[in-house]
């Protein structure tokens, strides 16, 4: 009797809104030089991927996704198999010396051809879940040099928590040190919002004894924050002129760094209240991306006026997030997983992640 083709399921998008997420059956791919064979278990959820699914996420010129794309970027899996392994480079993320076996747990990075040093047009042009496809799939073939192994202690679902937000944090609060320099204490971090990137960098810092402010309108998800280590919490909707309770709580020094996220509605108030010489790290634009009519924030003057760097920052290369493992093995900090969905769920992850309800992170679980 012949034997049965096995088939891969994976959620497909048209990025034509959330409702038109749609799964189907495709055949079983076949890892080929360098590539690695994976079973997705888990996948974690950005802001980014719904503006992918929605047709929104095109501030990046001249890259263009496929018609019918598979979303998503961040999975942790378990090794299949492995294609035939070339000696033509001496690049050790491309070569037989980085090792990958069956059976070993891996998560992806989010530019796979992003391995040191600043990123560039190709790597963007090669992200997963966009323009590339993604890992929303039980199975899926990467290059090899796209894979890192996790630690033990963390379960499926947390390590796939880490290749957005854990590494966007720790690029927000490292990015602009000499290298081997981390954050430290002393320094104070103001985190807008309590998603993935803003609860990674609460726990980042939190962990070597930075203080550490968080935003949000629920009383309830600054309650949590404070569990977490945030040493004081701002709730903007009770508080509309935050930038002002920021300076107070900081003795009107300002913070060091500011976790930009919000956009259009909040760049100009932290410009108020970064500390002189401070860094802004422009990471997201969740109240929109232009100001309002008459009011335009005039980033050159604002700059200026406290000697502030302003940055934005789009993930990180693949050695630094071989950091971020290290780091979070050596503080055993466990990403907060708000909520797993199965993966016939999967519309129904997307929409709760839209609805801005979560406090941390979303997971969608592929493999039971």
């Amino acid at each position: 009797m012949a034997q049965k083709e096995v088939k891969v399921k994976q959620w497909v998008t048209g990025q034509d809104g959330l409702e038109k997420l749609r799964i189907e059956e495709v055949d079983m791919p076949v890892p080929g030089e360098d590539e690695v064979l994976v079973e997705v278990h888990a996948v974690s959820l950005n802001y980014r991927d719904t503006e992918v699914v929605m047709g929104l996420y095109t501030h990046h010129r001249n890259v263009k996704s496929t018609p019918n794309l598979v979303p998503c970027s961040d999975m942790c899996g378990t090794v299949i198999s492995i294609g035939p392994v070339s000696n033509s480079t001496n690049d050790p993320y491309k070569s037989s010396a980085f090792c990958l076996s069956p059976g070993d747990r891996v998560v992806s990075t989010f530019a796979p051809t992003h391995l040191t040093g600043q990123v560039q047009a190709s790597d963007l042009a090669a992200t997963l879940g966009g323009p590339q496809p993604g890992v929303l799939t039980t199975h899926r073939v990467f290059p090899t040099y796209s894979l890192v192994k996790v630690p033990a202690y963390l379960s499926v679902e947390e390590a796939s928590c880490l290749p957005i937000a854990a590494m966007t944090a720790w690029m927000s609060l490292n990015c602009m040190r000499p290298k081997g320099e981390i954050i430290g204490p002393g320094e104070t971090v103001l985190c807008q919002g309590t998603g993935g990137v803003s609860i990674a960098g609460l726990q980042i810092a939190s962990a070597v004894g930075a203080k550490v402010i968080i935003t949000s309108s629920s009383d309830a998800k600054l309650e949590r924050s404070k569990g977490l280590g945030a040493t004081s919490t701002i709730n903007y909707k009770t508080r509309p002129d935050w930038e002002q309770e920021v300076l107070s709580q900081t003795a009107h020094r300002g913070a060091d760094i500011i976790f930009e996220l919000c956009g259009a509605q909040t760049l100009r108030k932290s410009f108020d209240c970064v500390a002189f010489g401070g860094l802004i790290a422009c990471i997201g634009y969740l109240s929109g991306k232009q100001d309002e009519p008459g009011d335009r924030t005039n980033t050159n003057l604002l700059a200026l006026r406290r000697n502030v760097t302003l940055k934005g920052i789009i993930n990180g290369p693949r050695d630094r997030f071989e950091e971020v493992l290290e780091f979070y093995k050596e503080k055993e900090i466990h990403p907060v997983v708000d909520r797993v969905f199965g993966f016939e769920e999967g519309k129904e992850a997307f929409e709760y992640l839209f609805s801005g309800e979560h406090f941390g992170k979303v997971v969608i679980r592929v493999k039971e």
